[in-house]
């Protein structure tokens, strides 16, 4: 491994390690703590972070204590029900995972608490079908928004007008006990309805808007009927004052933005980008391809629309398009990385890609086409090949994505 490849290795890790959801936890308790009890409580750790989130618990008291998280941070915890559910399209664990976190909550009182420890990812392990949406709805919903490339904003104000648990509903059901939320953020901007898709916190949208954007992404007709019933009727009347909710007690506790800036400070003459990587994956990598000479450090959430059938992620589609378009830009040496800081970049065990001046030859010399693999979305062998997949195994947390560029030349 060159150095340069090293370098951006460690910076990554350092990104990875500022996004610590144990320490961010304790951190949040001790500096303010939770109200005082008159009941019980129950704790609900939802997320790829979410048993990481709870070891920053300790040993505070519980009636009962729900973890939802995803099968490569899943592991027993004594005291707890854990649940494996899939991510990114929902399945039959999350549905079983959905119904115990509401009936867990269904019988509180106003003198009991919930701490909800919530981090990205909480959209697809708890679909929580609204009343006449099925679970197979829920998938259909899921993989149609996936492949259109539809913007996480977009994805989980849908999510949440399909939801019992979203856009509040988690907040709702656990009425009138008091909720506390310690958020895990893995949207860029920390919008709190968006990330999870807000169960403790008010919907992004309605249904009318629901609908007009999987009208605009040319989704609704493909729909299953009940899902576009549901959308197309009238909107609930709000609860009246004296019934609604309490608001929860919503804290950020860790965000990509964080993570940044501990990058930015373990190597001071990197040019941190403010402005994030979003959006279509290749106007990303014409971002990546722009920048100069030098340590470039980027945050973002791309999206790729689905053309083809092939394997891969948003991050390892990123590293190929900045490798090929290096190498037809004629630069020198460098080296760039693009890794989900959860350690999975789309359906399979890579964060991402590691890739430099070699890539695009190493490729070519084991008989792929790399433009034609990116044409039918197929990154992962293409950088397998090349021995450039990011390999880093589930991390516990998850604040969306992080880049490194290194352009000596």
């Amino acid at each position: 491994m060159s150095t340069d490849r090293q370098i951006a290795r460690a910076l990554f890790d350092t990104g990875v390690a500022a996004a610590d959801p144990a320490r961010a936890v304790r951190r949040s308790l001790a500096e303010k703590g939770l109200p005082p009890l008159a009941g019980k409580r129950v704790i609900l750790a939802i997320g790829k972070a979410a048993l990481a989130m709870l070891e920053g618990v300790g040993d505070l008291p519980a009636a009962r204590v729900i973890v939802v998280t995803n099968p490569e941070n899943a592991r027993p915890r004594a005291g707890a029900k854990v649940f494996a559910a899939a991510h990114p399209v929902p399945d039959q664990t999350g549905l079983e995972a959905s119904a115990a976190v509401l009936a867990a909550v269904s019988d509180l009182g106003a003198g009991d608490q919930v701490l909800a420890l919530i981090s990205g990812g909480g959209s697809a392990l708890l679909p929580a079908p609204a009343p006449g949406i099925t679970l197979a709805d829920k998938i259909a919903v899921n993989q149609g928004l996936l492949a259109s490339g539809a913007e996480i904003t977009e994805m989980n104000l849908v999510r949440q007008q399909l939801s019992a648990l979203k856009g509040g509903g988690l907040l709702r059901a656990a009425a009138p006990a008091s909720v506390t939320a310690l958020i895990l953020s893995d949207v860029i901007g920390d919008d709190l309805r968006v990330i999870a898709s807000g169960p403790t916190v008010s919907p992004i949208g309605t249904r009318a808007d629901a609908a007009a954007i999987l009208r605009a992404r040319g989704l609704w007709e493909g729909l299953p009927e009940a899902v576009r019933a549901h959308l197309s009727r009238a909107e609930e009347e709000p609860p009246a004052a004296s019934s609604a909710p309490a608001m929860a007690d919503n804290r950020l506790i860790g965000s990509n933005a964080i993570s940044l800036a501990a990058m930015a400070a373990q190597m001071p003459q990197a040019y941190c980008h403010a402005r994030p990587l979003l959006g279509d994956v290749g106007d990303a990598a014409a971002r990546v391809l722009d920048a100069g000479l030098g340590v470039h450090l980027f945050g973002g959430e791309t999206t790729v629309v689905l053309a083809g059938d092939g394997l891969g992620g948003r991050n390892q589609e990123l590293a190929l398009r900045v490798a090929l378009g290096a190498r037809d830009a004629g630069w020198g040496e460098w080296v760039f990385l693009s890794g989900g800081t959860d350690g999975r970049d789309g359906p399979v065990d890579a964060a991402g890609g590691l890739v430099d001046q070699g890539t695009v030859a190493r490729i070519e010399g084991a008989g792929i086409d790399p433009r034609a693999a990116l044409a039918r979305n197929d990154s992962y062998p293409a950088l397998q090949a090349a021995g450039d997949l990011l390999m880093t195994g589930g991390t516990g947390t998850n604040v969306a994505d992080l880049q490194i560029l290194i352009r000596r030349s």
